[in-house]
């Protein structure tokens, strides 16, 4: 059989970063579709380094690069349909809100919140993404992993252990879909459930801007944004990397941004943040790649 994705060489991981910055990719494939992702899989050195990228919102690649293949499933592995019983078939790469959105038309229920979630199925697997207090494995009936042979395997949920914004699961396996459950609803309340969390993100997050999502996970009965404002790091900024003025638990490229520059600002605040409060912030965002 031959490949039918897309290979890359020397690929500036910018374009597929929301911060829109970062270092080259040694290569980058686009799979065609799940099988394709499987051929290209099982013809990879055993030892090559891998890197799963949906919309790169929850990624800093730092400025050397990284040596080793990227996979995006961006626009890719986009297969989605209902199944019996109220459950939802969904491949890695179809977005959270695109999911929030056809569900809410079907009248389904359960996943409104994934309007939220600048990311993708398998993106939200992978860290149990949540926001306005739900999580995506609160919801998952399946997932299908595949490993590095490109075979594919069906888990239960039991098989991994999900934490907030953590999931451990299966060494040398990676989500190519989910199944979630879903309840049936109303039409027009789940649409609007959907508009008033929107509107709520919009009016609350800097979301016309260049950000990850949240930057640090909330510590246990607090908020990291209100950690970060009460030790007046809005605004704060080192090169083109700067606090939100917004809201503090975003860090937005301001233009110029390197990816050094938003790794020593996250370092800042969580020295500051501990200095002050004593509690460690821990960052969401995953760091990867050389240094320059």
């Amino acid at each position: 059989m031959k490949l039918r994705g897309e290979l890359q060489e020397n690929v500036s991981m910018g374009d597929f970063c929301s911060w829109r910055t970062g270092g080259e990719a040694k290569r980058l494939y686009r799979p065609e579709d799940a099988e394709d992702l499987a051929l290209f899989l099982s013809g990879l050195p055993e030892n090559e380094p891998l890197l799963w990228v949906g919309l790169g919102s929850n990624l800093l690649v730092r400025d050397g690069g990284f040596n080793g293949t990227v996979i995006v499933t961006k626009n890719r592995l986009l297969e989605m349909r209902f199944m019996e019983n109220g459950i939802l078939r969904a491949e890695a790469g179809v977005t959270c809100a695109k999911i929030a959105r056809i569900c809410a038309r079907e009248g389904f229920t359960g996943l409104e919140f994934f309007a939220g979630i600048p990311g993708t199925v398998g993106g939200a697997l992978a860290m149990n993404a949540g926001a306005f207090g739900s999580e995506t494995w609160e919801h998952v009936e399946a997932v299908e992993t595949i490993d590095r042979q490109g075979q594919i395997h069906r888990r239960s949920p039991d098989e991994y252990r999900v934490a907030y914004r953590h999931v451990e699961g299966k060494e040398g396996e990676w989500f190519l879909a989910a199944e979630f459950r879903l309840e049936n609803g109303d039409v027009d309340e789940a649409q609007e459930k959907i508009r008033a969390l929107l509107d709520k993100r919009s009016a609350t997050q800097p979301t016309n801007q260049a950000t990850c999502g949240s930057t640090f996970r909330n510590p246990d009965n607090d908020y990291a944004a209100r950690l970060i404002e009460e030790a007046g790091l809005k605004g704060f900024a080192i090169g083109g990397a700067m606090v939100s003025e917004k809201h503090a638990n975003f860090i937005v490229n301001q233009g110029d941004a390197t990816a050094a520059d938003i790794e020593q600002l996250i370092a800042h605040v969580q020295t500051t943040v501990e200095e002050l409060n004593g509690i460690q912030l821990v960052p969401e965002v995953h760091v990867v790649g050389d240094p320059s």
